[in-house]
């Protein structure tokens, strides 16, 4: 029995978006990691991209489970000597909510070439609004990640 491969005219990209309104980060960063590989689908190979695109709205409304957001630092370089800047989580996402919400979710991804192409698929806003309604993206629904009240 040989092994499938898609090839890349066989591959079918949707669009999806998630209103990330009173969601936990981290839940809701590994189910958009697992649609951006592609892993939801049964062509999926992990030597491709075979992934979705992911429109994530309402960045700045994320919740964070604890004390992570005054405990959890976020570390930026500058790539000049004393560069480093150190914040906490909660001071990102008010500085920066979508870079916040971005490298939580880019973490998830290989670090390698295929990686930051599937990173590319990913779209997020701090606002409620997005420039993507032609794709017409279908809501994405998050199992495991409660919404807050």
């Amino acid at each position: 029995m040989k092994t499938y491969s898609p090839k890349a005219s066989e591959i079918q990209r949707d669009w999806f978006v998630v209103d990330a309104e009173g969601l936990t980060l981290g839940r809701m960063a590994t189910e958009i990691a697992r649609v951006l590989r592609g892993k939801h689908k049964p062509t999926f190979a992990q030597h491709m991209d075979t992934g979705d695109h992911v429109i994530v709205v309402n960045a700045d409304k994320i919740v964070l489970t604890s004390d992570k957001a005054s405990k959890k630092l976020v570390h930026t370089h500058s790539g000049y000597p004393g560069g480093l800047t150190t914040r906490t989580y909660g001071e990102q996402l008010e500085r920066k909510p979508a870079d916040a919400v971005r490298k939580s979710i880019t973490g998830m991804l290989p670090k390698n070439r295929l990686g930051r192409q599937q990173a590319t698929k990913l779209k997020v806003y701090a606002g409620g609004t997005h420039p993507h309604s032609a794709q017409n993206p279908k809501p994405l629904e998050i199992a495991g990640a409660r919404r807050e009240s």
